[in-house]
C-alpha cells in the first residue's frame, strides 16, 4: 500500500485522527464523572466522535478524497471507539461484559478472516455491509444512552444490553455468509 503525503491531509483522515485522539478524552471524561452533567460531558465527546465518523465518509464520497489511508483508518477509528466505550460502560453495568465479549469475538472474527481471504484468495471485505452498518448504529446509540443517563433503571440497562447482543450476533453470523461467498 503506498500512501501519499497528500493522504495523510485528507480531510476525511483528520476527521479519524480527531476521533482516536477523542477517545482517551472520552475515557477520562468517563471514568472520572460522578455527576450527570460530567456524564454529559463525556457522552457529548462520544457525539462529537460519532458525528466526525459519519461526516468522514460523506467527504470523502463527495470531493473523492477515497484513500487507501482513509479505508484502513476509519474502521480502526471505529472499533477503538466502541471497544473503549463498550470497556468503559462495564465499570457501571457489568452486565454490559456480555456485548463486549460478543464484540470483540465478533472483531477478531472478522480481521482473521479478512487476512486470510487475503492471503489465500486475493480476495478481502470491500467495506461495511448494511446490516453491519445498523449494528453499528445500533450498538453506537444504546452506548450513548448508557453514557448519557447513568441513573438508567436497571431493567432499561438490561434491554439495551440485550439489543446490543443481539445485533452484534445478527451481524457476525452476516459477516460469516459474506465470507462464505468471498
Amino acid at each position: 500500500m503506498q500512501i501519499s503525503k497528500k493522504e495523510f491531509f485528507y480531510a476525511p483522515n483528520i476527521l479519524s485522527y480527531i476521533r482516536i485522539l477523542l477517545i482517551p478524552v472520552f475515557v477520562y471524561l468517563y471514568i472520572k464523572a460522578d455527576t450527570d452533567i460530567e456524564c454529559f460531558y463525556a457522552a457529548l465527546a462520544l457525539g462529537i466522535s460519532s458525528l466526525s465518523d459519519l461526516l468522514d465518509g460523506k467527504i470523502a464520497r463527495k470531493f473523492n478524497m477515497i484513500s487507501e489511508l482513509g479505508i484502513a483508518l476509519d474502521p480502526i477509528a471505529d472499533k477503538l471507539t466502541h471497544i473503549a466505550v463498550a470497556v468503559c460502560l462495564c465499570t457501571r453495568h457489568i452486565i454490559f461484559l456480555i456485548p463486549v465479549c460478543i464484540l470483540v469475538c465478533k472483531e477478531t472474527y472478522m480481521g482473521v478472516m479478512n487476512l486470510y481471504k487475503i492471503k489465500t484468495k486475493k480476495k478481502k471485505l470491500g467495506g461495511a455491509e448494511m446490516f453491519g452498518k445498523v449494528s453499528t448504529a445500533i450498538v453506537f446509540i444504546a452506548m450513548i444512552l448508557l453514557v448519557l443517563f447513568p441513573s438508567m433503571p436497571l431493567m432499561l440497562v438490561y434491554l439495551l444490553t440485550f439489543v446490543c447482543s443481539i445485533s452484534l450476533i445478527v451481524s457476525w453470523i452476516g459477516y460469516f455468509f459474506v465470507f462464505r461467498r468471498l
